[in-house]
This record gives C-alpha cells, sequence and structure tokens, in this order.
C-alpha cells in the first residue's frame, strides 16, 4: 500500500519549512530592489534575504514558528484516506523530532504541549476526491503572529480611517485595507492576504486561506476580483506601512481573492494573512507508490539562485555595542532608530514564561538583563541542546503584562517584533527599559547569532514555551521604543492611518 507515501510527505514538509517557493523568493526579490538603501526597511530586507538564503543552504525552519499544518490532498476514487491521514500524522512526528517543525500543538484546557505536533486538531488535513489517476498533496504552514492578525468583517461595517464599508467591492476593499492597516509590523510584513468575500463565517475563513495557494505572479479568471487585486496592492503599499512596520514602500507582495455565495442577511469579508515567510509547496504522486512523480511551484531542476551575493549584516559603523547585564544610563542613550547590536546573557520568555512571571519569582536574576519573546527550534545533542531557529514572536500578547514584569524585576530590554502598547512604554520611560525589534521570521539568521545555550530553565511548559538561557554575540535590533516616550510603531501607525484616510477621500475605481 504506496510504500513510499510517507518518506514523499516527509519530504514535502521539509522542504516547505525551509525553502520559500520560487513566486514568493521573486516577490520578496521585488521587495528588496523597491526600499532606498540605508533605510530602515531596506535593513529588514536584507536580513530577511539573507536569512532565506541561509535556511535554502542549511535545511533549516525559515521561521522557528513553523505554524499550524494544512494539507490539502486531491485523492483518486477509492483511495483509502484513513490511512493516508494517518501517514502524515507520522511524517509530521518525524518531521518534529529532526528539528524542521517546532512543537506547536497545545491542549487548549490544560496548555500542555504534546510534543510532536499531534493532537485534537492537528495537523489539518482536507479530502477532495477527484477523476484523476494521482495524488496532490498541497502544504501551507501558517504561523501564529499571521494568524493571529486575520480578520473577518460582517458588512455593513464603519471602520477607523475608512468611514462605512458596504455591501460592494469598494466596501470589500476598505476591509481588506483596514485588515493590513491593522496588523501593520504585527505579521511581519511585508506579506500576503487571502480574502473570500460572502460565504458563513466557517467557509470564509476557510476559502480566504485557499487563496494562499495561489501563486502571487497569476491573474485572477473572475475580471473583477482581478481589478480588485490590482487596486489593493497599489493601495495597500502606499500607505507606508513597510516591513516590519518600520515605514517604507512593501506592505503587501501579493493579495488573492475568491468569493462564495452568502446568505441574505449576511455579508462577510474574511482575511487570512500571510507574513513574507509564506511556506506554501505541493506534491504530485504516482498513485500505485506514492513517490514524487513532480513538484507543484517549484523546479528542482532549476536551482534557486540565491537573494544576496554577498552574505553579512551590513554594518554602517553607526551600530551601538550592548553588552548584558545593562545599565540604565547605557539604555537611557538610546533613541529610536539606533540599530544595536547586542553580546552576552539573554533570556527567551513568551506568553507561559510571563503568566509565570507574574506569580512566581524569576528562576534566574533578570536585572539589568535582556529578555526575548521568542520560543526557539532546539533539539538535544547529547547533554547539550543547540537552538535551530530563533526568530522574535509577536511582541503585543505579552503588553498585559510586560510592565509590570520590567518594574518587578529590573529588566533593561524586551527583544521582540511589531511593537508593544502604551502600558509597556510608560514602564520603559519610568524604569529606563528599552524594546528592541528584531526581524521576524529571521529564524536561521538569529540562530547564527547565538554563540551557545547555557542553561534551560522552566522547561517543563514546552521547548517552545520554556525560558532558555542563551549567550548571543552581535545580535542585530533596532530601537523601536526607547526609555523617553518614544515609540516608531505608534509613529508609523498614526502616518499610515493619515494615509489610510486619504484613500477614502479621494478617487478610486468604483468610488
Amino acid at each position: 500500500m504506496l510504500p513510499s507515501f510517507q518518506e514523499s510527505v516527509l519530504q514535502l514538509i521539509v522542504r516547505t519549512s525551509t525553502d520559500l517557493p520560487p513566486d514568493v523568493r521573486a516577490a520578496m526579490k521585488t521587495a528588496f530592489g523597491a526600499e532606498p538603501s540605508g533605510t530602515r526597511a531596506a535593513q529588514a530586507l536584507t536580513i530577511i534575504a539573507q536569512n532565506i538564503d541561509l535556511a535554502a543552504d542549511g535545511e533549516g525552519a525559515i521561521c522557528q514558528d513553523t505554524g499550524m499544518p494544512t494539507f490539502e490532498l486531491r485523492v483518486p476514487v477509492g483511495a483509502n484516506q484513513i490511512w493516508m491521514r494517518q501517514q502524515i500524522r507520522e511524517a509530521v512526528a518525524e518531521a518534529t523530532r529532526r528539528g524542521k517543525l517546532r512543537p506547536n500543538s497545545v491542549d487548549s484546557i490544560t496548555g500542555a504541549n504534546s510534543g510532536d505536533n499531534l493532537g485534537p486538531g492537528t495537523p489539518i488535513v482536507h479530502f477532495e476526491q477527484w477523476e484523476r489517476d494521482e495524488i496532490e498533496i498541497r502544504l501551507i504552514l501558517k504561523g501564529g503572529g499571521c494568524e493571529n492578525t486575520n480578520a473577518q468583517y460582517a458588512v455593513p461595517v464603519e471602520l477607523p480611517h475608512l468611514g462605512r464599508a458596504d455591501r460592494n467591492l469598494e466596501g470589500v476593499k476598505k476591509c481588506v485595507l483596514h485588515a493590513v492597516w491593522n496588523a501593520q509590523g504585527k505579521g511581519c510584513s511585508p506579506g500576503a492576504v487571502g480574502v473570500c468575500v460572502g460565504g458563513d463565517r466557517t467557509s470564509g475563513y476557510l476559502h480566504a486561506k485557499a487563496q494562499l495557494f495561489r501563486t502571487l505572479d497569476d491573474v485572477n479568471a473572475d475580471p473583477r476580483l482581478a481589478e480588485l487585486e490590482a487596486s489593493i496592492m497599489a493601495e495597500v503599499n502606499a500607505l507606508a506601512i513597510g516591513p516590519m512596520g518600520f515605514g517604507g514602500r512593501v506592505t503587501l507582495i501579493g493579495c488573492k481573492i475568491g468569493a462564495l455565495n452568502r446568505l441574505p442577511a449576511s455579508f462577510f469579508v474574511s482575511v487570512a494573512y500571510d507574513c513574507w515567510a509564506f511556506r506554501r509547496l505541493g506534491i504530485v504522486l504516482d498513485r500505485s507508490t506514492g513517490a514524487i512523480d513532480r513538484w507543484l511551484y517549484r523546479d528542482p531542476a532549476r536551482p534557486a539562485h540565491p537573494m544576496l551575493e554577498r552574505a553579512g549584516f551590513a554594518r554602517t559603523g553607526r551600530e551601538v555595542a550592548l553588552r548584558t547585564p545593562l545599565s540604565e544610563a547605557q539604555v537611557r542613550s538610546l533613541r529610536v532608530g539606533d540599530v544595536v547590536l547586542v553580546s552576552g546573557r539573554v533570556f527567551t520568555g513568551r506568553d507561559a514564561v510571563h503568566a509565570h512571571l507574574m506569580k512566581h519569582d524569576p528562576p534566574v536574576d533578570l536585572r539589568g538583563s535582556a529578555l526575548y519573546h521568542c520560543g526557539p527550534v532546539v533539539v538535544k545533542e547529547g547533554d547539550r541542546w543547540r537552538v535551530t531557529a530563533a526568530g522574535p514572536t509577536t511582541s503585543i500578547r505579552e503588553e498585559p503584562y510586560q510592565g509590570e514584569i520590567i518594574r518587578r524585576y529590573g529588566i533593561r530590554a524586551v527583544i521582540g517584533k511589531g511593537g508593544m502598547g502604551a502600558k509597556t512604554l510608560a514602564a520603559l520611560k519610568d524604569e529606563g527599559a528599552v524594546y528592541l525589534n528584531a526581524i521576524g521570521g529571521a529564524a536561521q539568521f538569529y540562530a547564527r547569532t547565538i554563540a551557545r545555550v547555557d542553561g534551560v530553565s522552566l522547561l517543563d511548559l514546552g521547548t517552545p514555551e520554556a525560558m532558555w538561557h542563551l549567550t548571543v554575540e552581535d545580535f542585530p535590533a533596532i530601537v523601536t521604543m526607547d526609555a523617553h516616550g518614544n515609540s516608531l510603531h505608534q509613529d508609523v501607525e498614526q502616518e499610515s492611518g493619515e494615509h489610510l484616510g486619504a484613500l477614502a477621500m479621494g478617487p478610486g475605481p468604483g468610488r
């Protein structure tokens, strides 16, 4: 029974996790050329480009958040779907053991991590029968940061800066513009959106995600939707949100829209946001053996060209070297826009660690420390741990806790992505601390700044949620919230909101 099926699925998982498809690479290369040299946006894209090359060359996870594996299968009539589902589960578990997927399946009641990416609802596997005599499998890995920026609108609806969105294509456009503006840098822009017009709440989200299986360079078969996609791309990229929400010319690399019939009482616009680490591939298998007959989205006979001719973080000589533990004076000397290179001990801490620190003393002395919002991919080699992927997670989830934790424990630097809110900004100013924005998704780039793992605390929370003790060397990040009450995130949100309002008032297709 299909002796090569499981190995073929494993190859699909590994390749999807580690190598972006050609259409996404091409879009990111175009984005890289659009941002002026020396800007924050260009610096971010340089790190992203290097990360793409490092992941492909070393077969490492592009982003440490390998997401919720979602498989879409088309199978011949009579195929044993029960057996195939079990083989897919075993391939997912094996990919997790090999460190190609991060353990991401968490019990929603207890918070326990299954450790192998298996559990109720994970992975997601959808089957569809067709009359062809072959098996098609498509896989998308969509991380939690961009999943959290998904949006669904029940129109008519009033939207900030845009006014009323009505039940027409102009209203759909307003909803998509608002969703991307609201995401800012939290979804690791430049990103792509899949959109569904209509359906019910469940089918709308499903169909929106399905749009992400389209290539970025295709043209919608419906001319009305093709025009809408092009119009949204032009207007979104005029908002100046830019890579990572730093400001810039490229906010989206793709917009794909589909439509479903709806109930008369309902009109939903569902938006599935994906980040620049747009991991989506597919394979076609021989029906009798399960061996890979051909790849979708990529041609193995045509190797990908490197994103960068020369690797390495381009230094300007203006970078500020920081070594932990940090003093208040060091931190207060920093201003929004400064590029820093952090060396020394850094501790990871994300959702579970922050909840723990609200009720318990920390397992280590955090005075003067840097706390990194990161859930790394780690492998154990003998008695030692090694980090294989270690980019930042979205920081705003820690907003309910971060200010209090800074005040209690004397943390001087918080490293993450996407910025934080007013409570954290106030604590940074009062206590003399700083927020450093690392480049979201750049898991291979940042893993190479980690000299060693010195230890781990709270491992019972699961490897992504544990507190890892890391020694880093020249870890680059940008000051986006300083100890003087300044926030680049607030500035970009306000400026892009003004652009959004201007778009709503100006002429445009369908207005």
